[in-house]
């Protein structure tokens, strides 16, 4: 079912956003390749190093979810849950993971912790994240979207939030009070047992990779995308991970580094995309006000001067109607005065006629009087105007305006409304667009029989030829909300200047604009 763009849950990543990713992972991976050759150095035990960064991880996990459980209940999506419920998991896991570790709290850690339970939570929540993503991508194959229809049923997230803690308590309880149960992990406080510590790191590299693997690739979204860098990271701390013998060293803390850089990551992306989401909705909702607001003003100006102008012809069409009924109906019947008052009728019909034809230029009068007005100034205004509408929908625009273009003689805002109403047109078009560039390209260029030219091109779907045809006909419409008189009306606005308006398909797609206008001296009014 198609839906319109929903920030960080549907859209696309931007080139910019994908520059930034590589940038981090390309940044991650420096560091542990810098790290490495000196992984061992000993730096001594740094007590409150690993609850502090638990902490700011916590916390920044702990916002991850919430916002992706937001999300998932507004738009009922299971796999947002339990992407959601997964961040829960990882976070609470830290919170045993700095309570038990040796030395912060108590010489040996709290819980009745032993040597190897630290470790054993920081490995299962290094399989947890992982797995969560697995299961994320899963669900979302399955629902076809991962923000599925708002009127389904609702988000398991009770369901979800309940599992991650039931989860997060039965790691903890197995790596406590069932601590000799699992395979040791350290021969002491500090040296670590190779054997184990490559097995579990080489399972969280295979489900690393196919968490990876899995996030889909044809309609990836931002969202897809930092969990990708994300994981990314997981594979960086795996490598840094694979060669340690020790804690304490330069390359155990560095693990703790790579780690909040994953958590601040998802969690950074998220709020800037969200704020950017709102931006776009308080604009989007501005923009039907003043709309709305205009398209209120303009009827009830319309319709009072309809009433005022049209009035009179009517009333004196239903006047000389009526009298000519009543000499129809004399005995015997005046056909000569019935005949003279069907001709007055006839001529106030076409006063009425005249009238309304001339409402629109009365309207006009009111815009001011015509000057010298040059396109390509005019153009850059008009983009100016609309620069944050530009951003908003992330639409890229380039300009090609003739250099030596002459100026027309023309009414300077019926002209610039005639420029905004087709950029808006397109900026519309191209919300559909996802995978593609937005773009629109605006040309100004002399014509033939001394006249110039603009041309608007965007990148969209293009309107179908048939429709094409219909487009400047008065309330035909392409849009859901529109009204079908802006493009009739900017035709019009360019007749009155002795030009013309008129579309055609794009060279590659979407749809191209033409106005051309009359250099130089006045249209006709």
């Amino acid at each position: 079912m198609a839906r319109d763009h929903l920030g960080l849950f549907d859209t696309p990543p931007s080139r910019q956003e994908v520059r930034i990713g590589f940038l981090i992972v390309g940044i991650v991976f420096t560091l542990v390749v810098l790290v490495l050759p000196f992984r061992d150095v000993g730096l001594g035990a740094i007590n409150a190093f690993v609850p502090a960064f638990n902490a700011v991880m916590l916390v920044a996990e702990l916002i991850i979810a919430t916002m992706l459980y937001a999300q998932a209940d507004i738009f009922r999506s299971k796999a947002l849950t339990v992407l959601a419920s997964g961040y829960v998991l990882t976070a609470l896991l830290l919170i045993p993971h700095a309570l038990t570790i040796p030395g912060a709290f108590s010489p040996n850690g709290l819980l009745d912790a032993g040597k190897d339970t630290t470790a054993w939570i920081a490995s299962i929540r290094r399989q947890s994240f992982p797995i969560a993503i697995i299961l994320y991508a899963l669900v979302k194959r399955i629902e076809g979207r991962a923000d599925t229809h708002p009127q389904g049923p609702p988000a398991p997230i009770l369901a979800g939030l309940l599992l991650a803690i039931g989860l997060a308590t039965a790691a903890t309880l197995l790596a406590t009070a069932g601590h000799d149960l699992l395979p040791p992990f350290f021969a002491d406080r500090t040296h670590v047992i190779r054997s184990t510590l490559m097995t579990m790191t080489t399972i969280s590299v295979v489900l690393t990779a196919t968490a990876m693997a899995l996030l889909p690739r044809k309609r990836r979204t931002v969202l897809d995308t930092w969990l990708l860098v994300a994981l990314a990271c997981w594979l960086a701390q795996a490598i840094l991970n694979f060669p340690l013998r020790a804690r304490f060293t330069l390359g155990f803390y560095s693990l703790f580094a790579v780690m909040m850089v994953s958590s601040l990551t998802v969690m950074i992306a998220l709020i800037a995309e969200n704020y950017r989401l709102y931006a776009r909705l308080a604009l989007s909702t501005a923009a039907r006000e003043r709309e709305r607001e205009t398209r209120i003003m303009s009827m009830d100006a319309v319709a009072a001067a309809i009433a005022h102008e049209v009035g009179q012809p009517l009333a004196a069409i239903n006047l000389s109607a009526a009298a000519g009924a009543e000499y129809l109906r004399a005995d015997p019947p005046n056909l000569g005065k019935a005949m003279h008052s069907l001709r007055d009728a006839q001529d106030a019909g076409r006063r009425a006629f005249d009238v309304i034809k001339s409402i629109r230029a009365m309207f006009s009068k009111g815009m001011g009087a015509r000057s010298r007005v040059n396109l390509n100034d005019l153009a850059l205004e008009t983009i100016g105007l609309l620069d944050r509408e530009i951003r908003a929908h992330k639409v890229e625009v380039s300009l090609d305006l003739a250099p030596d273009l002459p100026s027309i003689e023309a009414n300077y805002v019926q002209v610039q409304r005639i420029l905004i109403n087709i950029i808006t047109n397109s900026i519309e078009a191209l919300r559909a667009t996802r995978r593609r560039m937005r773009r629109i390209a605006i040309r100004t260029a002399r014509a033939e029989s001394g006249s110039v030219l603009v041309e608007v091109t965007d990148s969209g779907a293009g309107i179908s030829s048939d429709k094409l045809a219909q487009i400047f006909e008065p309330f035909i419409t392409t849009k859901k909300t529109g009204t079908g008189l802006g493009l009739y009306l900017c035709q019009t606005i360019a007749e009155e200047h002795g030009g013309r308006l008129w579309a055609s398909p794009g060279a590659v797609r979407g749809v191209t604009f033409h106005l051309q206008l009359p250099e130089g001296r006045r249209g006709q009014g």
